[in-house]
């Protein structure tokens, strides 16, 4: 069995009828452009006075006042900006962009990004936070570290601690205040057409060992009465209701439920654990899950 039809194997056992056309009608769209305002280094409306004046239409997110949407490909026009050379924007899907909101983070309060390359969810944080939040970002591949300590000078983000180390690795003494899980996955939720991902039984498993174990160890760090968010950019149940659902049957953590009406416009799959969100890939979305967990 080729890897593709792997993939749409596992999706036929989880999705029915309309929802399984629904999604491979999103893996066969052409993405639009999102980005997102980086407030240390520019604002919203300097930013849309740019867009403006290069001719750039774009559209307001009605859940996250700094992120905009444009027309698909005008990713290499952004980047010639000088606002954009300044970090004042960071390209970021809007997917990608709902777990920080989640996270709900505080200035002051000490926050671990588990899986912080390339950086987006980080610098977000940051800006949610002022840049007043004590911030430890984990990377443990040495590529990619470098360009999330690129990615963080770049929008300003002047108090991230950055480890080069596996998160399942850390001292046992660390504890957290807030902890975003966004963790390895298959990637099952950003599939296009020009697809060439890696979808084997093998390599889920694989996959799902190591998001168990991640999550286990946020458990292990987070404060009790604190949160964390766990997400993935897959829509397989196998990597995200499973591995969440087994650390509730845990004792350790409850689901903190996700509003139906939080995040106007983003499109949803059904969930087999209530309260947590799945997204159903699109136009403007990629596939994507999130959960949030209180540490009882």
């Amino acid at each position: 069995m080729d890897q593709r039809a792997y993939l749409m194997e596992q999706m036929e056992k989880q999705y029915g009828g309309g929802d399984l056309e629904r999604i491979r009608a999103g893996f066969s769209c052409r993405r639009r452009t999102s980005l997102r305002v980086n407030p240390l280094r520019s604002d919203l409306q300097r930013v849309r006075e740019i867009l403006e004046r290069e001719g750039m239409h774009f559209e307001t997110v009605p859940w996250y006042r700094d992120a905009l949407v444009l027309e698909h490909g005008m990713e290499e026009q952004l980047q010639k900006l000088p606002v954009y050379e300044a970090g004042g924007i960071y390209l970021q899907s809007l997917s990608s962009m709902i777990p920080p909101l989640l996270l709900k983070p505080l200035a002051g309060e000490n926050i671990l990004d588990m899986a912080a390359a390339p950086g987006g969810k980080t610098t977000e944080i940051v800006a949610l936070t002022g840049n007043a939040a004590m911030i430890t970002a984990c990377e443990r591949n040495a590529g990619r570290a470098e360009r999330l300590r690129f990615n963080l000078t770049k929008q300003g983000a002047t108090r991230v601690t950055v480890l080069r180390q596996d998160a399942r690795q850390l001292e046992e003494f660390y504890r957290f205040d807030r902890i975003l899980l966004d963790a390895p996955c298959s990637g099952s939720g950003t599939v296009s057409p020009q697809f060439r991902g890696t979808f084997t039984e093998e390599n889920l498993n694989k996959t799902t060992r190591l998001q168990r174990e991640m999550l286990a160890k946020a458990i292990q760090m987070v404060s009790p009465g604190h949160e964390i968010v766990y997400s993935t950019c897959s829509i397989l149940r196998a990597e995200n209701e499973n591995i969440v659902g087994g650390a509730v049957r845990s004792g350790k953590v409850q689901v903190i439920p996700i509003e139906p009406d939080a995040f106007a416009g983003v499109p949803r799959l059904p969930v087999s654990l209530p309260g947590t969100l799945c997204i159903c890939p699109d136009e403007f979305y990629e596939g994507f899950f999130a959960a949030r967990l209180l540490r009882i």
